[in-house]
């Protein structure tokens, strides 16, 4: 299994690479970590959303649902990920 500090480097990876104002979806994150291996990145979904509410209560990231920012300790589903207030 992939470790926190693996899945957070990850994170800013892929998000540094979307660029400013753009999201992505936590799927990007985990095909990034496992491949096109459906199996394999599903497997991480839970990881990455725990290592990303983290680095949402730390104010590293913005978790956003249907657009809108979301509670990372109370939103339910699907979400996506963008650059935090301080690194735009």
């Amino acid at each position: 299994m992939v470790d926190a500090d693996t899945i957070r480097t990850a994170i800013r990876t892929v998000a540094d690479e979307g660029g400013i104002g753009k999201s992505l979806c936590p799927s990007e994150v985990a095909r990034a970590l496992a491949g096109k291996d459906e199996k394999a990145w599903r497997l991480l979904m839970k990881p990455i959303r725990a290592v990303a509410v983290r680095m949402a209560e730390e104010g590293e990231i913005r978790l956003t649902r249907k657009g809108k920012p979301v509670d990372p300790r109370a939103f339910k589903g699907i979400y996506r990920i963008t650059l935090g207030p301080d690194q735009c």
